[in-house]
């Protein structure tokens, strides 16, 4: 990799203020000052230092966010600020983008990375990751409603949904529930309710798999995930 795509990759600038930087022989590679742009080096086994300091790359970034609900999980948009556009600069430069998506309304829960693989296997139906939700629920829910979705239900276009695991929290005119999906129709929880002749009222994920929502987090904010985490989900997907 060239040294100026490097430095502007870990956001010391565009290619052209990177230049400048070289230029002003502050940029050191293994203790050889280099002012060229055309430079390469190894990311992995180099040891860079700008003005002294060392510059550790990262290809890679991973995010939880607390995603509110007048967020769209997208990585633009011309109309609507999106999940990525809370991102602090030194993160927005890796490019992360949502694994899946959570509707606008949706609160919760919600990975960005710019990890493709990772992304991939996380939102494959063949790997059944669950998704945890709570919701409130408008109307009674009952224990045919429960039994129901363990068997699956049949949404408005004929899709026959996979089983799903339904809890009621609390049942009342309006009921608090938890569910969890393994698959992740366009929307797939308020159809499921639908079907049974309810309506969801609010709705929050809360877990992917075993990772849970961090209830530090308030609406809005976002982590980098901890080592224990991203191993979770690496042995999840069956990645290095």
């Amino acid at each position: 990799m060239r040294i100026d795509k490097y430095l502007a990759h870990m956001g010391f600038g565009t290619r052209k203020e990177v230049k400048s930087l070289l230029k002003s022989g502050g940029t050191r590679v293994n203790d050889d000052v280099i002012k060229s742009p055309k430079v390469h080096v190894d990311a992995e086994h180099d040891v860079i230092t700008v003005q002294g300091e060392i510059v550790e790359y990262r290809q890679f970034i991973y995010l939880m966010v607390n995603k509110p609900g007048d967020l769209i999980s997208a990585t633009e948009d011309a109309d609507e600020m999106t999940v990525v556009d809370i991102l602090e600069p030194e993160d927005h430069l890796f490019h992360p983008f949502p694994v899946g998506r959570l509707d606008k309304d949706t609160e919760g829960l919600l990975l960005l990375t710019n990890n493709g693989q990772l992304s991939h296997r996380l939102t494959s139906p063949k790997k059944e990751v669950g998704k945890t939700y709570v919701a409130d629920i408008e109307g009674h829910v009952t224990q045919e409603d429960v039994e129901a979705f363990s068997r699956g239900v049949t949404l408005d276009d004929g899709y026959h949904t996979k089983p799903a695991r339904l809890q009621v929290i609390e049942s009342g005119e309006v009921s608090r529930i938890e569910l969890v999906i393994t698959e992740g129709k366009f929307h797939q929880v308020k159809r499921m309710f639908e079907s049974v002749g309810k309506r969801v009222t609010y709705l929050k994920r809360t877990q992917m798999g075993e990772l849970a929502l961090d209830e530090a987090l308030d609406p809005g904010e976002y982590r980098e995930l901890r080592d224990e985490e991203l191993d979770y989900l690496f042995e999840l997907t069956n990645m290095e």
